[in-house]
């Protein structure tokens, strides 16, 4: 049986969609906080498991019978590290047999501060004895695209990655790799560094808006602080303005980058261009 945690979340629903094309829904098991969420896939034939990130009793209890996890990463920044320990000794616990992680892009080296909490994980993995894989993966295009309503409506796209390369890819794309990974066998061991196959500035994003929208956008680029100050403005958290802030430095410095290919031959398929994903919000 293989088992998603984060699965009502917006990758584990692609990612369970995606292994409903290739495994039986009753070897399938949703681990999610919230079972109220999760009716479309008991309804699926998908075992729906109640446990949290903070309860190591409920996750061991939930990995019962399970041979292969798939840990998509705590959206809960700074909580990351415990909340990932548990997972992984409840898995040890209930002898999950294979472990398979979305991680950050070349988490041991990047300048993005999201970095550290990944690092450790990696650690914890490497230390608890189980095989893994791990799914380093880059910026979610999507990530990106929210901001755009707002460049349309001022004309501007603010950030602070200067001419740095962003290879985005979707969730779609980052969906797909996962569940190959976790369903197929000979991947223990593993590092996929995971990536859209073109890189791209903020800059041309503004111009790609403007091409297909007919609004002329410009690109902003601002320090980090004022960036951070201006995603607060409009009411973004903190945490989360400081870490799309830090992140974004951090794609200035080539953090986001990466033109090894590998996401697109891992799904057979090339990734979703930024033109495609700017037609698809528009």
């Amino acid at each position: 049986m293989i088992a998603i945690t984060g699965a009502t979340g917006q990758l584990g629903q692609l990612v369970i969609e995606n292994l409903l094309n290739t495994t039986a829904a009753n070897q399938l098991a949703a681990i999610v906080r919230n079972p109220a969420k999760a009716q479309a896939l008991s309804q699926k034939g998908v075992a729906v498991r109640q446990a949290d990130y903070g309860d190591e009793a409920a996750l061991t209890a939930a990995l019962q019978g399970v041979d292969k996890l798939l840990i998509i990463s705590s959206s809960e920044v700074g909580q990351r590290a415990p909340q990932h320990r548990n997972i992984i000794n409840a898995a040890k616990a209930a002898g999950v047999k294979f472990i398979a992680y979305t991680s950050l892009l070349h988490a041991d080296k990047s300048p993005l501060g999201l970095a550290d909490e990944h690092i450790t994980t990696e650690k914890m993995l490497a230390d608890s004895g189980i095989p893994y894989a791990l799914l380093r993966n880059g910026w979610y295009t999507e990530n990106y695209l929210a901001s755009v309503p707002p460049a349309l409506e001022h004309g501007v796209f603010i950030g602070a990655a200067g001419e740095g390369k962003i290879a985005s890819a979707t969730r779609a794309d980052y969906a797909a790799a996962a569940a190959r990974v976790i369903s197929e066998d000979g991947h223990a061991g593993k590092v996929y560094e995971l990536a859209g196959d073109n890189g791209w500035t903020l800059s041309e994003l503004a111009a790609e808006l403007t091409k297909q929208s007919g609004k002329n956008v410009v690109y902003q680029n601002m320090s980090q602080a004022d960036f951070a100050a201006a995603l607060k403005s409009v009411g973004l958290p903190e945490g989360l303005a400081d870490m799309l802030a830090d992140s974004d430095v951090g794609a200035s410095k080539g953090g986001l980058f990466d033109d090894s290919h590998t996401l697109s031959t891992l799904i057979g398929r090339p990734t979703t261009s930024l033109a495609d994903s700017v037609k698809g919000i528009l």
